[in-house]
């Protein structure tokens, strides 16, 4: 009896509070002396007491660590709680933290599933494309999986030619011309015009910008663009664009007088 009265009512010892949060008596006493929750009292005895305010504020603590916050970090973010209001300001910054940490793992998940789809379409180990296919899954670009079907030549050349922010800025560009090239398809805006030719010299200009004058790149991308194994969302875009591009090319090098596409392509 004699325990029970050296403690007062509303109170409970280290081990109480541990056991009620399920932490260890030695991280209660790790985070007394890290500043981050004393005990509320000692007892008669100079043992630790703890409230159930002193519990909340573990809670917190317990969360932005699970979160990846640092002991430091947590011990900023810690606020008094003696109003609703500063409890309820704890609470929604954690919600915060949380919604936030739950878009990260999201996003992480669909890397991981996005990649393993991809290693199990290629069928061989390759880690360096592995690592590309990452990267760009980070930078959210799309066409990630192109990767796969690129081989050594063709992405040794667009990591020569290209780092993060063109290679995102190409990549727009291209898409913005592809669709530039169905509408004016949809428009019935003859290839052979004023701007279907207008057209023509700006995707050529982006050829061009690409293979950097490297006649094998564009080989390569005319093989690319004619592999019937090619990603089924791509291959409809493709073929929405690719009819009337060939046409506006065809007129663009007839006037010009040369053909890019012929022997000296090869």
């Amino acid at each position: 009896m004699e325990r029970y009265r050296a403690i007062p009512e509303g109170y409970m010892t280290v081990g109480e509070a541990a056991k009620k949060m399920g932490v260890t008596v030695r991280t209660l006493q790790y985070y007394d002396r890290a500043g981050l929750l004393s005990p509320s009292a000692l007892s008669e005895g100079g043992r630790r007491l703890y409230t159930d305010k002193d519990i909340v504020k573990l809670h917190q603590i317990l969360s932005l660590k699970n979160l990846g916050f640092s002991l430091d970090d947590i011990k900023n973010r810690l606020i008094p709680l003696d109003t609703p209001a500063e409890v309820a300001e704890v609470l929604e910054e954690q919600a915060a933290a949380v919604r936030k940490k739950l878009e990260e793992l999201t996003e992480s998940l669909r890397e991981l599933e996005a990649l393993r789809e991809e290693v199990l379409q290629m069928q061989y180990v390759d880690f360096k494309k592995y690592a590309d296919i990452i990267v760009n899954l980070q930078m959210k670009n799309e066409f990630y999986w192109l990767i796969k079907h690129f081989d050594a030549q063709m992405l040794d050349h667009i990591r020569g030619r290209f780092d993060k922010d063109s290679g995102q800025e190409f990549m727009s560009r291209f898409t913005k011309l592809q669709d530039r090239a169905v509408q004016l398809q949809n428009a019935g805006i003859p290839a052979d015009s004023k701007e279907g030719q207008k057209f023509a010299k700006v995707y050529w200009d982006m050829i061009t910008e690409f293979t950097g004058g490297d006649m094998s790149m564009l080989s390569k991308l005319m093989k690319f663009g004619q592999d019937v194994n090619i990603d089924p969302k791509w291959e409809e875009k493709q073929k929405a664009a690719n009819d009337y591009v060939g046409q506006a090319l065809d007129v663009y090098f007839s006037r010009l007088g040369t053909d890019p596409f012929g022997e000296g392509a090869q």
